[in-house]
């Protein structure tokens, strides 16, 4: 086995964009994540700017997807300053931020047909 460190973890996340210059755009903006491209219809943010390596493909925006569907959530130590952030970007909050055991939580819409969730203490 070539990295038996990663037998059977998570190493990658791949999520569908309309817009791969905006998503580009969006996610080095708010998060300062980097990316590679791989040709006009794929980039990708290794683990070392993102947390998890992460791709993100052209293709049609998905409907609305239901609740059981994997939410990724993001860690911010300074929750109110990413969701201006966000706005900022041209994200949406499409769930406000909440308390659940732990923390506080919002999610956002990246404009480009994902959402993702945002925590901190």
């Amino acid at each position: 086995m070539a990295n038996p460190a990663q037998h059977h973890k998570i190493t990658y996340v791949e999520f569908t964009t309309t817009s791969i210059e905006q998503t580009k755009n969006f996610y080095s903006t708010v998060f300062g994540w980097t990316f590679k491209e791989w040709g006009p219809d794929y980039i990708d943010s290794n683990a070392a700017s993102s947390g998890v390596a992460i791709g993100f493909a052209r293709g049609e925006a998905l409907p609305a997807l239901p609740k059981s569907a994997p939410l990724v959530v993001l860690y911010s130590s300074e929750l109110e300053v990413t969701e201006l952030a966000i706005v900022a970007a041209g994200g949406s909050i499409v769930v406000p931020t909440f308390p659940f055991p732990g923390g506080r939580r919002f999610h956002f819409s990246d404009g480009a047909g994902n959402v993702l969730g945002v925590w901190s203490e």
